[in-house]
């Protein structure tokens, strides 16, 4: 394998020791509040090796809670638990950002704190169900936030992430991925709006470059990251225009200088993924989800990529890093306890070591 992987590199004011990432998965593990535990704190510092963790999505605010037990960052007791987190990774010489996810219509009344309908660009019901303390459930009709709840949350964003901050994580990055808040307001199926926010893709793009904004101006650019993931039909997303509307999305984005843009199951559009490459001017991470390291790696030797990011590899083997640095077999992943509660899938996979 090439040394192009274990070469430091810097994203934003954070130094890396290599380029192997660990990517964000939701574990479904917080408290019913949404606290990390010391359990939580566990398994990040399990992965500390990894160049840089990317922690599970991260609620703003009480309506971006979409599943179970998914931790929050908007309240002090929040704050807390990350600190708990935060502090544990540190001391084992990790890095780790927390990823502010705001679900949007992904969601259920019985999965957050104030039992509400979920909210999103419009009111367009998602295909599929959603699992609950009572077992799945349709997801409702979502409710169309009103343009000043759209300004509220873009505000929420800004908090969260000082709060992240304040519990001692190194930066933030915002989910606009995989069919959640941000995406929402990108794809063009589910933006029906007439507002500012709606119908052009300079209105489309408007809330993410408007939260990016945000969070760069209240936490500083060079610790601010943006997920993106063009043409992902995950949660029922149809994008019929992403050679259009990503490219404008990232040209937008370009001024702010944040630290990192992160793409993800870009769906094998490498034409695209090219041509972002081409627009963003500073760290761009990479998973490419389902191949091995290998391939993964040559786009750091073809410049694709500055980092790479894993998931799955990340989730089964703590010890990932000491593995394809000495060629150590792999442990394969246990799916069926991917969002189970306690230590089984999460925190008792063995080490090479053990």
């Amino acid at each position: 394998m090439s040394n192009a992987l274990w070469n430091p590199t810097t994203v934003g004011e954070i130094s890396l020791p290599h380029r192997l990432a660990m990517a964000p998965m939701t574990r479904n593990r917080s408290t019913p509040g949404g606290v990390p535990t010391e359990l939580n704190a566990e398994y990040y510092v399990q992965r500390a090796s990894h160049a840089l963790i990317i922690t599970e999505g991260t609620q703003p605010n009480a309506d971006g809670q979409g599943y179970l037990l998914t931790p929050g960052i908007y309240s002090e007791e929040h704050i807390a638990g990350w600190r708990k987190v935060t502090d544990a990774v540190h001391k084992a010489d990790g890095r780790i950002i927390i990823q502010l996810m705001h679900a949007g219509r992904m969601s259920h009344p019985d999965n957050t704190p104030h039992h509400r309908q979920p909210v999103a660009p419009s009111p367009v019901q998602p295909a599929g169900e959603m699992f609950t303390a009572t077992g799945l459930q349709e997801m409702p009709v979502p409710r169309e936030l009103s343009t000043g709840e759209v300004a509220t949350t873009v505000d929420d964003f800004r908090r969260a992430a000082a709060a992240a901050i304040a519990a001692g994580a190194d930066g933030v990055e915002i989910h606009g991925a995989n069919g959640y808040l941000v995406h929402q307001f990108l794809a063009d199926n589910t933006n029906q709006r007439t507002d500012r926010y709606g119908g052009s893709i300079d209105n489309r793009i408007r809330f993410a470059v408007e939260i990016a904004t945000a969070v760069a101006d209240e936490i500083g650019a060079s610790r601010t990251g943006l997920r993106i993931s063009p043409g992902n039909p995950f949660n029922d997303i149809a994008e019929n225009d992403t050679h259009d509307l990503y490219p404008a999305l990232v040209r937008a984005l370009a001024p702010l200088d944040l630290a990192y843009l992160h793409i993800g199951n870009h769906g094998g559009d490498d034409e695209l993924l090219h041509t972002l490459r081409k627009l963003w001017p500073t760290t761009l991470l990479l998973n490419r989800a389902g191949t091995d390291i290998a391939t993964r790696g040559k786009d750091i030797e073809d410049g694709i990529a500055d980092v790479i990011t894993v998931g799955t590899m990340a989730l089964a083997n703590p010890d990932l890093v000491e593995r394809v640095r000495t060629g150590a077999p792999l442990n394969t992943p246990d799916f069926a306890t991917v969002y189970g509660g306690g230590e089984a899938g999460y925190t008792d996979y063995p080490t090479h070591t053990a």
